[in-house]
């Protein structure tokens, strides 16, 4: 009766724990900035935009019992004193069933259910993000800038075509007028974005004011 062969099979290389693996991933995807239409989903809801400025404001770590309160007050317009329980208890349901757990996935946030703290990740220092909130009775920039350059247009042309009272500024007069208001215009928008538009610039979100 013939034996069977046998052998020895090379050992394996060491295989890295589970935990340190999903630890450097979580590690590298934190690294990674948000994508132009990851950071759109997650601002193109009000509810979450409060959530973040209220984030920025206080730290970059909150409890999800006090960033509730805040986003309820900010959404009735009413002070924090004047919020009622069920207005806290309906946000509060809405961000730990459905926001937090959204903007935990897209790796923006953490968010310890259990403990029902929240805190900022790199990715959201990385985003870099800010609204421009057009009051109802204000004129969007893209349409300030499209009303611009269309009268600049119509200056030019007009001096060129020697149309009075037009020449009595000379060419070059209304070139450095058009390279001027467009110079201004730019840094005024720049300012206005930065300081006044920008998410944790305020003490309330940049879309609540007059």
């Amino acid at each position: 009766m013939s034996k069977s062969s046998g052998g020895i099979a090379p050992p394996s290389e060491p295989v890295e724990p589970v935990t340190e693996q999903a630890s450097e991933r979580e590690t590298d995807e934190s690294a990674v900035p948000l994508s132009r239409d990851e950071t759109f989903e997650i601002l193109s809801n009000q509810r979450r935009r409060f959530a973040l400025h209220h984030l920025y404001q206080n730290g970059e770590r909150a409890d999800l019992g006090d960033l509730s309160e805040a986003v309820a007050a900010w959404e009735n317009g009413i002070s924090l004193e004047e919020v009622s329980s069920a207005e806290r208890k309906r946000v509060y349901t809405s961000l730990q069933q459905f926001h937090l757990p959204k903007m935990d996935e897209k790796g923006i946030v953490t968010f310890d259910d259990r403990k029902g703290v929240i805190e900022l990740t790199d990715r959201a220092d990385n985003a870099d993000v800010y609204l421009e909130i057009v009051p109802d009775r204000d004129v969007p920039w893209s349409q300030y800038y499209l009303g611009l350059s269309s009268v600049n247009v119509v200056l030019l042309v007009g001096a060129l075509l020697g149309v009075y009272p037009l020449t009595l500024v000379p060419p070059f007069g209304w070139g450095l007028f058009v390279a001027t208001s467009v110079l201004v215009s730019a840094l005024v928008h720049t300012y206005y974005s930065r300081t006044e538009m920008q998410l944790g610039s305020d003490a309330e979100p940049p879309e609540i004011g007059d």
